[in-house]
């Protein structure tokens, strides 16, 4: 079982193994006044008494229908056992009546943003079986739900009520990136059904990647969460929702003080759109990506390992007008940072549909500064489906030139033959790859037979002869690393590195 597995109720990471934790360095003591040690933090009583009535609990129920799924079997008795016709009555349906529909339940935690409409927000896998939802108040009351709209790539689910049906209280989002490491926090949530329950702790890290969704971004704290907290609001201390419980990672399923809220900043936009249009509607670029390695940085000239690096761009797509190219390397979108490969999906999908934006690249060594249109991600499916599978560009001509063989690599011309025996499709021009040394460099960066060399260091080839010169010239500059481009039999591009040394 994966760190990354998902239970209903609560989403459980299990662990195979527990740190020890081993001696201190070292090192000059910092001593704090024992005033201080004594005290702790002040009581959050008045805060969770204030906020306890706008958490919710969420049930959901559906009928299994007649059958003894599930159903525990009926103990094996010693014949004549006087037992036997109880046993009969409880585990079997009478002589001419219809098998007993049963319920299946699921339990978590919600909470209400807008008390005048019911708006209330939870984790779409606390929702995700289906049938009815019926939400629970700390007073005892209940109201059936409408299901407004859910996203699985954030886990958020938005509820309607009827709230002429009773008084609601609501909470608001707060700002979670203004929350710092070390700040206090406060949970409250329905751990394992059993209701209201409130628990203390600080925000442990941010920016946390668990493996969830293409969106990960978690708030890690070590407020103590359990399964039936999925859903519950994360508080800072002015009363404000700035994360939404969603998982722990635990090798028991019993909290051990490692648990993840998604930020309001990444929420609050998902249940904005869920809320107004029943779906989601993010920005979307048109472009795959992959990590700059130190490689990577090192064969293009870069300080450091920082940005996105485009593999390929979408056919069809917002930037198929070749504002950006397979190469170009995005440091900065909409004036914001991209450090990590996985910050522009989440920053890209946070943007409007429609909206132009700047972003800045590192093209062949110099950086540039482009204007795009963004389209929308859920229309970018049916167009990556469709990509590649009517391309009439004619296929380039090669002159005759010999095999090579460079770097554990043996290429040669992409000509009909060699087209037709690695299967290529029509629409991918450069060298082909035929054999691949074990234990090179080009296997540990896995190239295989039939893969297209179609750029080295950003400049096209086109032969086995310009392969090798390009090689050469970047020998000549003294660089250590040679950048290829790569294009797969069906034309999916991907970079690796290889070192000449």
């Amino acid at each position: 079982m994966t760190p990354s597995k998902i239970l209903n109720s609560m989403r459980v990471a299990p662990v195979a193994a527990m740190l020890a934790v081993g001696a201190l360095a070292s090192g000059p003591v910092i001593l704090l006044p024992q005033k201080a040690m004594a005290e702790g933090p002040a009581s959050v009583a008045d805060l969770a008494e204030r906020l306890a009535g706008a958490v919710v609990n969420i049930s959901t129920s559906r009928s299994t229908g007649g059958d003894n799924a599930g159903r525990v079997p009926m103990p094996k008795l010693p014949e004549g056992s006087p037992l036997q016709e109880f046993f009969d009555d409880f585990f079997q349906e009478q002589p001419g009546t219809e098998p007993t529909p049963r319920q299946a339940q699921s339990l978590g935690s919600g909470f209400v943003i807008d008390a005048e409409e019911g708006i209330i927000v939870t984790n779409n896998h606390v929702i995700s079986e289906g049938g009815q939802i019926v939400v629970n108040f700390t007073d005892g009351g209940k109201l059936d739900a409408e299901l407004l709209g859910v996203d699985t790539k954030t886990d958020i689910a938005v509820l309607k009520v009827d709230a002429s049906k009773r008084t609601l209280m609501d909470v608001s989002f707060g700002d979670s990136d203004k929350m710092r490491i070390g700040d206090w926090v406060m949970a409250i949530g329905n751990p394992f059904g059993l209701g209201g329950t409130v628990t203390v702790g600080i925000v442990s890290a941010r920016n946390r990647e668990i493996g969830s969704g293409p969106y990960d971004d978690f708030i890690q704290t070590d407020a103590a969460i359990n399964r039936g907290n999925s859903g519950g609001p994360l508080f800072n201390m002015d009363g404000e929702v700035i994360g939404i419980n969603t998982a722990i990672i635990s090798p028991t399923g019993g909290s051990i003080g490692i648990g993840f809220s998604i930020p309001s900043s990444l929420a609050i936009n998902v249940v904005n759109q869920l809320r107004e249009f029943g779906e989601t509607r993010r920005g979307w670029l048109g472009v795959r990506i992959q990590e700059v390695t130190d490689d990577i940085a090192e064969s293009l000239g870069m300080d450091k390992a920082v940005g996105a690096m485009v593999s390929g761009v979408i056919e069809g797509g917002p930037v198929d007008d070749g504002s950006i190219q397979a190469g170009d390397v995005i440091t900065h979108f909409d004036g914001k940072q991209i450090v990590h490969m996985r910050d522009l999906p989440r920053i890209v999908a946070e943007s409007p549909v429609g909206e132009e934006v700047d972003v800045t690249v590192i093209r062949k060594g110099e950086e540039k500064t482009v204007r795009v249109k963004l389209g929308r991600l859920e229309d970018s499916e049916k167009l990556a489906s469709a990509e590649g599978t009517e391309n009439n560009a004619e296929e380039p001509s090669s002159g005759p030139v010999s095999a090579a063989a460079v770097l554990g690599m043996h290429f040669a011309p992409l000509d009909d033959d060699t087209r037709g025996e690695f299967e290529i499709s029509a629409d991918i021009s450069g060298v082909v790859v035929t054999e691949v040394d074990e234990n090179s460099a080009a296997a540990e960066k896995g190239v295989t037979p039939g893969d297209v060399i179609v750029e080295i260091a950003q400049a096209t080839v086109s032969s086995p002869k310009e392969v090798l010169d390009r090689l050469e010239e970047l020998k000549g500059q003294g660089r250590r690393n040679a950048l290829l481009m790569l294009a797969s039999k069906t034309g999916e591009l991907r970079f690796v590195t290889l070192r000449m040394d």
